[in-house]
């Protein structure tokens, strides 16, 4: 894990409470469909510019961050980061307490 510059968790933290959110994993639905339940922990942080979406990746690539790819929805970028340690992680960057594993 790499230790972030406080302005990089800053800026992040911006994105993320301007209009970035999190999809946690819906702990009933997978255990009544069990393997059939895809869905993973992601955040989801909201690019208005190609220059934003750029400005975001480079700061979740030096917080240490795997990039994932971006996607376009409703006519912005959308820059995902999956996984449960990958979400916990970011919000305890931007001092977010995440909840507990399970429900993340």
């Amino acid at each position: 894990m790499v230790d972030a510059d406080p302005k990089v968790a800053g800026r992040l933290a911006e994105f993320y409470n301007r209009n970035g959110y999190t999809r946690r994993i819906n702990a009933v639905r997978k255990l009544r469909e069990g393997i059939l339940y895809k869905k993973g922990a992601e955040i989801r942080l909201v690019a208005q510019t190609l220059g934003e979406l750029a400005e975001i990746r480079r700061l979740l690539e030096e917080s240490g961050f795997t990039l994932a790819r971006p996607f376009v929805k409703a006519k912005q970028w959308r820059q995902p980061l999956y996984g449960v340690a990958e979400v916990a992680r970011f919000l305890t960057l931007i001092g977010v307490t995440p909840r507990p594993a399970s429900d993340v």
